[in-house]
């Protein structure tokens, strides 16, 4: 039903197959594959009150409104349990069915492999290896060869590598068997690979922007084959797309480019687009019942506010830079953390500064916020900040010290808060995964 999707990675000038000549990058050629989605096929895929089953969470916009936590805690004060991580990775966590899964590389083996843990107890349920072997020999400094967070269904768990200068998904079930794996195309990495998969109906859709020719693909759940395939432009890009309803329709959204598009997620077809931003996008879009909100910061910089009616009206724009950390959209306000430690609120209607603050330190992870009406977002060197979510003023609530390194960004659910973290005191590097909250 689906045509297989042909890949062609030249080798470098061999084939003369190049975006600019001999010595830069070589061309990833992908077929593009027209399919859609009927729609009695798209429903909901089941979310319970304690599942934080995927990237940004189960509302994808970092939002966990049912959900109360400690605002303070250390080594000995409101950690139910802690348990070691192997290998290096910067996934969050994914929680569904009362399972935590993670992905991890290890660099000195050179293997890629998912990890299960019990939410209660913080047990190793199950590791599986998916990869061995040809790891990029170049990747950014403060990223690693697992990046991308895991999605999960209910009853599969997909988790996507860069390996081998392709981008390879795999579907695992819940106790650690590997229902299928596809090499979905090629990749010609600069820095690394960091988009996490988003779920829709019956599909898992991947992007894949790099220099040697992006494309967004969506695969069938159940058994990988590729519904719809489309080309985008050879620019790298980090976002990871989300699917969203927003201004009366379902919407996949994209950042990066030059552009912000919206996608029919049943297809793949564009809907509307908007030059803005910049080339290259790591946050993730965010939204409201009528608007979708961006930031990028290289080469360009700039927050911007769209009106998602398929207008292309541009509500409100500055220039502020906020690179890699996510915004987040709530109660008619937008909150954001730049890479360098300062926080923002805007008015999410006029775009107007409600206020400005320094947090302190670098930032990589993004914020969430929980029903107390409290953020929480943790810097690079492992502390987590909480303030109120007001727009009057900021107001710090509490700062809480982890290990010394924290580029994951936390899971919220069952009153629970489920934080990676790094600690490199003893002379060399471990993570760790904690579970926080109020002792039963």
């Amino acid at each position: 039903m689906h045509p297989v999707v042909r890949l062609i990675v030249p080798c470098l000038c061999l084939f003369a197959l190049v975006v600019v000549g001999c010595g830069d990058s070589p061309e990833v050629n992908v077929d593009e594959v027209i399919g859609t989605v009927p729609a009695e096929a798209i429903k909901p895929i089941p979310v319970d009150v304690d599942d934080w089953p995927w990237w940004r969470g189960p509302n994808r916009n970092a939002t966990a409104l049912g959900q109360s936590i400690p605002t303070t805690w250390s080594e000995t004060e409101n950690v139910i349990w802690k348990t070691s991580v192997p290998g290096r990775g910067l996934s969050s966590p994914a929680i569904s069915a009362g399972k935590i899964f993670l992905t991890t590389a290890d660099e000195q083996q050179q293997t890629q492999l998912v990890l299960c843990f019990d939410c209660d107890s913080g047990q190793m349920l199950w590791q599986q290896e998916l990869h061995k072997g040809h790891f990029e020999k170049k990747i950014h400094s403060k990223t690693t060869h697992a990046a991308p967070t895991i999605a999960c269904d209910g009853k599969h768990a997909f988790a996507v590598f860069l390996n081998d200068s392709g981008i390879h998904v795999t579907a695992l079930t819940y106790d650690g068997k590997i229902t299928w794996q596809r090499r979905l195309g090629g990749f010609v990495s600069e820095f690394g690979y960091a988009s996490s998969p988003a779920l829709y109906g019956p599909m898992v859709i991947v992007l894949a922007d790099n220099t040697g020719g992006g494309y967004l693909a969506a695969l069938n759940r159940e058994n990988g084959e590729v519904i719809w395939l489309k080309k985008r432009e050879p620019i790298i890009n980090y976002c990871s797309p989300n699917v969203v309803n927003v201004a009366g329709q379902d919407q996949l959204l994209i950042s990066g480019g030059d552009k912000l598009v919206s996608y029919n997620p049943t297809s793949g077809e564009e809907n509307w687009s908007v030059p803005c931003i910049t080339a290259t996008t790591c946050g993730t879009i965010v939204f409201d019942q009528s608007h979708v909100f961006a930031a990028g910061g290289y080469p360009d910089k700039e927050t911007i506010s769209i009106r998602a009616d398929g207008s292309e009206t541009v509500a409100w724009r500055n220039g502020q830079k906020i690179y890699v950390p996510s915004l987040l959209a709530y109660d008619g306000h937008i909150y954001a953390v730049t890479d360098d430690g300062r926080g923002f609120c805007w008015d999410a209607r006029t775009g107007d500064e409600r206020w400005k603050a320094r947090l302190g330190g670098a930032f990589s992870a993004s914020p969430t916020v929980t029903g107390d009406q409290l953020v929480y977002v943790s810097s690079e060197g492992g502390t987590t900040h909480v303030f109120r979510a007001t727009p009057d003023r900021y107001e710090s609530v509490a700062q809480n010290q982890l290990g010394d390194e924290t580029f994951a960004s936390p899971a919220i659910c069952g009153n629970r808060l489920y934080l990676r973290v790094a600690d490199s005191s003893r002379g060399t590097r471990q993570e760790f995964l904690y579970c926080i909250g109020t002792a039963e």
